[in-house]
């Protein structure tokens, strides 16, 4: 009976020790493994992330006293500030602070934008920053995707994700990624795992689902190439123009259209110019640059000047996106489509009783010869009466009559006019697209 009792007892704390020691063994595995340091929301502080919080901003746009938006940017040199144009293209001014600090600093200034990709360079004398690193080049499918916010302890806060692929969305290129950018991150750098921002993050429905973007950095590298130019207020984004820019403008001879297939020179008419003033200011921007001739109809001319056309592919549906605000209507007694004239398209009436005129795009008519029935035709359906030197030029010259009296003329053809006859004789899909890619290479300002 007793070795019977010592043999239990024995059994009893052998248990006991090697359990000791099994979960002795667990623990030590455990502390040997990796911390999990980059889960979303995770607060942790790394060598590197603290100095970027430092450089990235939010902000509140405003009007006046009246706020707009909210977002976010950051400092891509010392003192300039990289954020979506669309948070702040109504602004007179930004009220903004550091994710590591509680002052706050206002920016009145900007000294270069990007309409199409979403991009603004602003100018800020009140505070100077360690800019971020950009990324060269294009960031590799499913790299790990980060965006930095600050917890109430001013910690740094990172979220991770992934990057899927590049994509074009609304006319723009685009990195898609899976981190979940809320509203109010608008605008906040994504980087990679060596600290570098890939770019610009915002989110949008896309195909009926909610995605996440970053508007990669090449851009942001191009524009701070004009960062010794003089800077701009805020509030001339708004202003179509001022009497020192109109009397500029005045000024200009002519404006040369580079096309794949020749170059068109054209003038801007005086008495319309407030489409003359916003046509040189896009030029000036570089915004036509690289755009398709996206529209090529026979007898009727060529249009171009469409912000979803840059980086179209073939077989997408392009000419539906602007600069972000459209022009009224500025119908002047004399000014008629014959050939050769300039015109600002829009939407039809049932969709646009004002009439208002696309921002950017604009056509070049080449025409052709009407006959009297057909004048008197259009006349009847337009409820519109031709002058006698209208009917003489469609009859003599050609052009386009049934668009007057209801589309705005802004300018007109003075030389390469056979160049747009050889484009509007290729060969267009159904949507009049030109089978193979004819573009504006640029546009260059005849002083």
């Amino acid at each position: 009976m007793n070795n019977m009792r010592v043999f239990v007892l024995f059994f009893f704390f052998s248990m006991i020790f090697f359990s000791c020691k099994n979960r002795e063994k667990k623990s030590g595995e455990k502390t040997n493994k990796e911390p999990q340091k980059q889960e979303a929301g995770n607060e942790y502080q790394e060598t590197g992330w603290e100095k970027i919080l430092a450089a990235v901003v939010s902000f509140e746009s405003f009007d006046g006293n009246r706020i707009l938006e909210s977002g976010q940017g950051f400092f891509v040199t010392e003192n300039i500030i990289a954020t979506r144009y669309s948070l702040v293209n109504q602004a007179s001014n930004i009220v903004f602070s550091p994710l590591d600090s509680d002052e706050k600093f206002r920016c009145e200034k900007y000294i270069a934008v990007d309409r199409i990709n979403d991009i603004i360079l602003l100018k800020t004398d009140s505070l100077k920053r360690n800019p971020v690193e950009l990324f060269q080049g294009t960031a590799p499918n499913t790299a790990k995707t980060m965006y930095i916010s600050a917890s109430p302890r001013k910690t740094v806060q990172l979220f991770t994700g992934q990057l899927l692929n590049q994509t074009t969305v609304q006319g723009s290129r685009l990195y898609r990624i899976t981190n979940r950018i809320r509203k109010n991150t608008f605008g906040t750098p994504v980087f990679v795992s060596n600290k570098k921002a890939i770019g610009i993050a915002f989110a949008d429905v896309v195909s009926y689902e909610l995605q996440s973007f970053a508007i990669p950095s090449t851009y942001i590298s191009r524009l701070l190439e004009k960062q010794n130019e003089p800077a701009k207020t805020l509030e001339s984004l708004r202003s179509s123009s001022s009497e020192e820019i109109a009397a500029e403008n005045r000024k200009i001879k002519g404006l040369v259209l580079e096309t794949d297939m020749g170059n068109i020179t054209i003038r801007l008419f005086n008495e319309t110019p407030e489409y003359r003033d916003n046509f040189i200011k896009l030029v000036k921007e570089n915004y036509y640059d690289s755009l398709l001739i996206h529209r090529v109809i026979s007898n009727f001319g060529i249009q171009t000047g469409a912000a979803d056309t840059r980086y179209a592919e073939k077989g997408d549906l392009v000419g539906w996106k602007g600069p972000g605000y459209t022009l009224p209507a500025h119908i002047v007694p004399g000014l008629y489509h014959k050939r050769g004239m300039i015109g600002s398209p829009r939407k039809p009436d049932t969709q646009n009783q004002r009439r208002r005129a696309d921002g950017s795009q604009f056509y070049i008519v080449t025409g052709r010869k009407y006959f009297d029935k057909e004048l008197d035709d259009i006349e009847v359906e337009n409820d519109y009466k031709f002058t006698a030197e209208q009917r003489q030029v469609y009859k003599t010259i050609g052009g386009a009559p049934h668009l007057d009296g209801t589309y705005t003329i802004f300018g007109e053809v003075i030389s390469g006019l056979e160049v747009a006859d050889q484009i509007v004789q290729v060969e267009t899909d159904r949507q009049w697209r030109p089978v193979e890619d004819i573009r504006l290479k640029k546009i260059r300002i005849i002083n």
